[in-house]
């Protein structure tokens, strides 16, 4: 399994989250197959977007694309950090 683990900081979240919302079918198409959406319990505005994607190269094609760059300025994002990983293990306890 393929995942991006993205915290970042926006101006506003409702206002973030409609753009992400909108965004959804553009995701899908890049490849994104699910995702979870958490914030800091302190700050709403701290939010990290968890995903699994079909593969990492699409992921970073599609997160460092100029239209994606352009949509994050455009929802306030704040110098988010992108880090992609490979699932080693998965269980349940």
């Amino acid at each position: 399994m393929h995942h991006v683990l993205i915290i970042h900081e926006v101006e506003s979240f409702p206002a973030w989250k409609a753009i992400f919302d909108k965004a959804a079918e553009m995701r899908k198409q890049a490849g994104e197959i699910s995702y979870q959406l958490l914030k800091y319990d302190t700050d709403a505005n701290h939010i990290v977007h968890f995903s699994q994607w079909s593969s990492l190269e699409n992921a970073r094609r599609f997160f460092e694309s100029p239209e994606l760059i352009q949509i994050r300025q455009k929802a306030g994002v704040k110098a988010p950090s992108f880090i992609y990983l490979d699932e080693i293990e998965r269980q349940v306890l």
